[in-house]
This record gives structure tokens, C-alpha cells and sequence, in this order.
């Protein structure tokens, strides 16, 4: 036997237990290996969808945060408009009851003052009045220190009550 070409009956061996080994090969163990490759396959594909999902997920929430964001940026404008605006308003507020105080107690000065002078006048007239009072009363006195200065002054507004004048010389 020669180690280049081999016997008839060794290749009948060697095909039949190469037959009972693919045959068993065949029965149990390509079904296994290809389960477990169809497993495989099958745990890959759902993976890399998985992976495809959550890829659009992320792409979704970039999205929505980007959106997010941007109306946050919107609101904090809106709110700090408003803020400024309320400020402002304040301000103005705050002026023009400055302003109403200011003209309230500027009419009320006026008006104290107003009644200070009228009642000052009143004093000075008053005070005028006396004066002029006790200077006639001394005049008259010294007009009238006899008793002919006396007739004769009451005869004098007689006419004059008569004439219609009321004034004395």
C-alpha cells in the first residue's frame, strides 16, 4: 500500500465514517450551530435596530432640548421684558405721586399762607382800627373839652344827617 494512492477498502472506511459523521454532523449539530448562528443573526439585527431607535431617540431629544432651549431663551427675554417694563412702570408711578405730593403740599403751603395773610390783615386792620379809634377819641376830646365845642359839633352832623353826608371834618 502506498501512502499516495490508498486501497479500495480504505476509502470505503474512510467515505462511510465520513458519511455516519456528516450524517450526525447533519442531525444534530448544524441545526445547533445554525440555531445559534440564526440566534446570533437574529440578537445582531435587533441590536443594530435598537441601536437605529435610540439613534432617532437621540436625534428626537436633540430636537426637543434644541426647542426646549430656545424657548427658554424666549421666555427669559419675555420675562426680563416684563421685569423692565414693570420697572419702568414703577418709576413712573413713583414720579407721578412724587409729583401729585410735591403740588398737594405746594397748594397747601400756598393756602397756609393765604390764610396767614388774611389773618395778618385782620390784625393790621384791626390794629389800625384801634389806633385810629383812640387818636379820634383823643381828638375828639380835645375838640370837645367845653360845652360849646360840643353843641356846636353835634348841630354840624345834624346838617350833615340831614344833607345826606356822613363824613366829619
Amino acid at each position: 500500500m502506498s501512502l499516495i494512492t490508498p486501497d479500495f477498502g480504505l476509502l470505503f472506511w474512510m467515505t462511510l465514517i465520513f458519511a455516519i459523521v456528516f450524517f450526525i454532523l447533519a442531525k444534530f449539530g448544524f441545526p445547533l450551530i445554525t440555531g445559534m448562528v440564526k440566534k446570533r443573526s437574529d440578537s445582531i439585527e435587533q441590536s443594530l435596530r435598537e441601536a437605529e431607535e435610540a439613534r432617532r431617540t437621540l436625534k428626537e431629544l436633540a430636537s426637543e432640548q434644541k426647542k426646549l432651549i430656545e424657548e427658554a431663551r424666549k421666555e427669559q427675554a419675555r420675562i426680563l421684558n416684563e421685569a423692565a417694563a414693570a420697572g419702568d412702570k414703577i418709576v413712573q408711578e413713583a414720579r407721578d405721586q412724587a409729583r401729585e405730593q410735591t403740588t398737594a403740599m405746594i397748594e397747601k403751603a400756598r393756602e397756609e399762607i393765604r390764610i396767614e395773610q388774611e389773618t395778618a390783615r385782620r390784625e393790621i386792620t384791626n390794629e389800625v382800627t384801634n389806633l385810629s379809634i383812640e387818636v379820634a377819641e383823643k381828638l375828639i376830646r380835645g375838640h370837645l373839652s367845653s360845652a360849646e365845642k360840643q353843641n356846636a359839633l353835634i348841630d354840624k352832623l345834624i346838617e350833615e344827617a340831614r344833607a345826606g353826608r356822613t363824613t366829619v371834618n
